[in-house]
């Protein structure tokens, strides 16, 4: 164990409002691809850019198009929960951990067992018909084919954040609240590039602040702690 994981251990063992702010990073150790490491889905040949694909106004004009890269690039339905997940279910269980907010869409922290998880971006295990609003499983999207539409007729849109559209209030101001009573906070696996989510660890006004993450992160941060190891081996020794 490192110098740098044995002073987190002991923040860790001396907290009690932990909050866990996550991006990609945590998922990769799962197998789900990260859209802008080398490699992930942004190096990736397709007609247009995934960031297009992923849009609102793409979703809108090419239904098709965005389904077919949406079924093959966005769902992981045999990813499993790695050591970051497990181990932030059992802080939650132990009572030392008041929340998880996350970027990502995948469903492995409630998987592991976590259940404050605030999904800044929604999660690929909702979707809902546009029209009469009737909710459908990942099942329902992941084995069907072109646009999937419920029975009334309406398109079923997963419920995921897309570009051009606007983060849930009621996820941001829960996240908000949650950081905001922190007396540790624990950024992973994130860059920290994609806003207004990254913005979020703006609220936090504790002392502790430690970044787990293998590269450099996109803004400066005053962290007491930096680790650049693997999040799901830095989370195993904890």
């Amino acid at each position: 164990m490192t110098e740098s994981v044995k002073k987190l251990k002991e923040w860790v063992d001396t907290a009690q409002r932990i909050v866990f702010f996550g991006g990609a990073g945590v998922s990769t150790e799962s197998g789900i691809p990260d859209f802008r490491s080398t490699g992930g889905l942004y190096h990736q040949e397709w007609a247009y850019p995934p960031e297009v694909i992923l849009s609102h106004s793409f979703y809108k004009s090419n239904p098709e198009e965005f389904f077919r890269f949406y079924r093959a690039k966005m769902l992981a339905p045999a990813a499993e929960p790695n050591d970051a997940h497990r181990k932030l279910a059992e802080w939650e269980a132990r009572g030392i951990l008041s929340a998880v907010v996350t970027q990502n869409i995948d469903g492995l922290h409630q998987a592991a067992g976590s259940q404050r998880v605030y999904e800044l971006h929604g999660s690929v295990h909702r979707n809902y018909c546009e029209k009469c609003r009737k909710f459908y499983g990942l099942d329902f999207i992941l084995h069907g084919q072109g646009v999937p539409r419920c029975a009334c007729g309406g398109v079923v849109k997963p419920d995921v954040v897309l570009y051009e559209e606007g983060l849930d209030q009621g996820t941001i101001n829960g996240a908000v609240r949650a950081i905001a009573a922190a007396d540790l906070l624990i950024i992973g696996g994130t860059s920290l590039n994609v806003y207004p989510a990254a913005g979020l660890i703006n609220y936090y006004r504790g002392g502790r602040l430690a970044l787990i993450n293998k590269s450099a992160v996109a803004r400066d941060l005053d962290a007491g702690l930096v680790i650049t190891d693997p999040i799901g081996e830095v989370f195993a020794q904890l």
